[in-house]
């Protein structure tokens, strides 16, 4: 397909089911950020990834954007929250809360996203140590070769991946949004950030 041939309205389409799909990723971050509030282990939450960051435009991976050099807005592909533990007790509970909330947000809003959409990256809530992310099994171990990762389960759901690196700086005020925080009380909706127009 020409270049020719990528109307304008088609790329206006286009750039709309991007833009729409980081809404649907941040209304999801607050579902289950809302899910959370109540769970006494929980002392923070901060959207972080490109889900939190303004929209940036790119020349897209997928075809006949691509091969006609088009920039599109940036593709989502999941949502990833930092979620901060007094104690990693009780992960099992915060998994069931986090599908809950987003099968709830499809009953009542039709937005679909999928619990292993939403990835959750568990913190030490004194010294922002990373601990590992948020097991998507509903049982631990589960018996499948991801369970193998040294010291995966060691905590239960709490999940390890073999060569995964964190980077500290994913939770710096430049690349983060505060959700939530229990001891001052903030609560914010990252359905509040801005999205630019369609073009």
């Amino acid at each position: 397909m020409t270049r020719s041939a990528l109307t304008r309205q088609r790329i206006r389409r286009a750039n709309r089911r991007l833009l729409r799909q980081y809404r649907d990723f941040r209304r999801a971050a607050d579902a289950v950020t809302a899910a959370w509030r109540g769970q006494p282990q929980v002392a923070a939450v901060s959207l972080i990834g490109s889900t939190a960051r303004a929209p940036w435009k790119e020349v897209p991976r997928f075809a006949p954007y691509r091969r006609a050099r088009i920039e599109l807005w940036h593709e989502c592909k999941d949502v990833d929250l930092a979620l901060w533990l007094y104690d990693a007790i009780g992960l099992n509970a915060l998994r069931r809360a986090k599908a809950a909330a987003l099968q709830e947000l499809f009953r009542r809003e039709a937005i679909g996203v999928a619990s292993h959409q939403v990835d959750i990256f568990v913190l030490d809530h004194a010294t922002d140590e990373y601990l590992g992310r948020l097991c998507e099994f509903n049982a631990c171990p589960r018996g499948r070769p991801e369970c193998l990762a040294p010291g995966c389960g060691r905590i239960g759901f709490l999940r390890q991946h073999d060569g995964f690196r964190w980077q500290a700086d994913a939770i710096s005020p430049q690349q983060a949004v505060r959700l939530f925080d229990r001891t001052t009380g903030f609560h914010r909706l990252a359905a509040d950030l801005p999205l630019p127009g369609v073009g």
